[in-house]
């Protein structure tokens, strides 16, 4: 990347947050512009200020670039030995509290937010938990909402339920047409899903569980320190905090929390 379009991208990051409020400018540049050229060679474009030109001109483009630069991986029970960690080392935990509040923080399509709520139910926690899931892309959310996933993809991800303990049969829990996979209304209904922003956005609730896993990856450090501590004050004492694999404790947060479970990155306020 030349010293130019570097410039270039400072603008149209800049710009993207001055007009529609997505604030992308303290994400990880490399992938950033990895996103950002997948978009270039669709439109045909030769350079980022003629990018930047579409995003501040052409009206409904700005949906269409906020999904390229969002990340929007996830699956039912995404790595099934968190998910057991969960029910085996947190729940115990958790499981007398008179309301259960969960936080899935950059939910992308919602998969993880449903294996939540399914988890719950089987450990008879559901009636009293309340999930919420969000994610600064409104176009994943509003997906989110309908509670319906694709049945081809849907039956692949079986084999994660078991590993992640499962104790019913996965198909109970949804209902089937001949393309989607379609959660049961008492599943649906235990989960509030919305848009917010880590980068921008404040706490708005305290939580017992906090899910934040393979998100913080795409921030730089400036970004990271910010989330870190918007998720230190949006957790309850004793509330647990997850993240991803590839992802570390912030450092002057450290000692503010126990290892439930470091092989999963499962860490516990301290009181």
């Amino acid at each position: 990347m030349t010293n130019l379009e570097s410039i270039e991208i400072d603008l149209l990051l800049e710009g993207i947050y001055q007009v529609y409020g997505y604030d992308f400018r303290n994400y990880l540049r490399s992938s950033l512009t990895r996103r950002i050229h997948y978009r270039m060679q669709k439109e045909e474009l030769t350079t980022v200020t003629q990018l930047l030109e579409k995003v501040l001109h052409e009206p409904g483009f700005i949906a269409t670039l906020v999904n390229d630069l969002s990340i929007c991986v996830t699956e039912m029970f995404r790595d099934p030995f968190f998910f057991k960690a969960i029910r085996e080392k947190v729940i115990p935990n958790i499981c007398d509290l008179p309301e259960i509040r969960i936080w899935h923080a950059g939910c992308s399509t919602g998969e993880e937010a449903y294996s939540m709520a399914i988890l719950l139910h089987e450990e008879g926690l559901l009636h009293k938990a309340k999930i919420y899931a969000t994610d600064m892309n409104e176009q994943v959310v509003e997906y989110a909402k309908s509670g319906s996933i694709s049945l081809k993809r849907m039956q692949a991800f079986t084999k994660n339920y078991l590993q992640a303990g499962g104790k019913e049969e996965f198909s109970s829990y949804y209902k089937t047409d001949q393309k989607y996979a379609i959660f049961h209304p008492e599943i649906i209904n235990r989960i509030v899903f919305a848009q917010h922003n880590l980068a921008t956005d404040s706490t708005f609730n305290e939580f017992h569980i906090i899910l934040c896993r393979n998100v913080l990856i795409y921030f730089n450090a400036t970004l990271q320190q910010r989330v870190h501590q918007l998720l230190y004050a949006s957790l309850a004492p004793a509330g647990f905090l997850a993240l991803g694999q590839m992802e570390a404790m912030n450092g002057s947060l450290k000692v503010k929390y126990e290892e439930a479970d470091p092989c999963q990155k499962i860490f516990c306020k301290r009181s």
